[in-house]
């Protein structure tokens, strides 16, 4: 006998995550680009990434088609960039400033780390499907990183 969905939902609010910005383009070469809080450090060697998407989400053929995407993992004063590609807007991207990889891969500005990524798995487990990507491009910044907790962004203290 398992939990329901709302209990599971309530225990998940005690786990502190970091808030991160997936992003990829379709077979057609659009943008597409959804916030995800489940995403984890794999494997070191080689280096591996893991995202969970839901499959009701309508940017999820975007990852399966494109095989490549970029962890965006957001900084402190990024909430409204969470907001955004939490959203049902049509285009995620209006006012959001990025680049392109060489690939046509979008990299959000500002984030405290970029993590250009190529598919190696996929797995469809409940209502969502977990991509393992190996990380083949980075860049990093310096800042404190945007936290969701107990269903609020929070920042972390400062210490002197």
């Amino acid at each position: 006998m398992g939990i329901g969905r709302e209990e599971f939902r309530n225990a998940l609010r005690h786990w502190a995550s970091g808030v991160t910005v997936i992003t990829t383009k379709d077979g057609a070469g659009n943008l597409h680009g959804v916030t995800v809080s489940a995403f984890s450090s794999v494997s070191l060697s080689p280096p591996l990434v893991l995202i969970c998407i839901d499959r009701r989400t309508g940017s999820h053929h975007a990852f399966v088609e494109s095989r490549q995407f970029v962890v965006n993992i957001l900084g402190e004063e990024q909430q409204h960039i969470s907001h955004q590609f939490a959203s049902k807007v049509q285009d995620k991207f209006v006012g959001v400033d990025f680049s392109q990889t060489a690939t046509g891969l979008p990299i959000l500005a500002g984030a405290l780390a970029n993590l250009e990524c190529r598919l190696v798995h996929s797995y469809k487990v409940g209502d969502h499907t977990i991509f393992i990507g190996e990380i083949e491009g980075t860049v990093v910044s310096e800042g404190n990183p945007l936290i969701y907790y107990h269903g609020h962004y929070r920042k972390l203290e400062k210490h002197s």
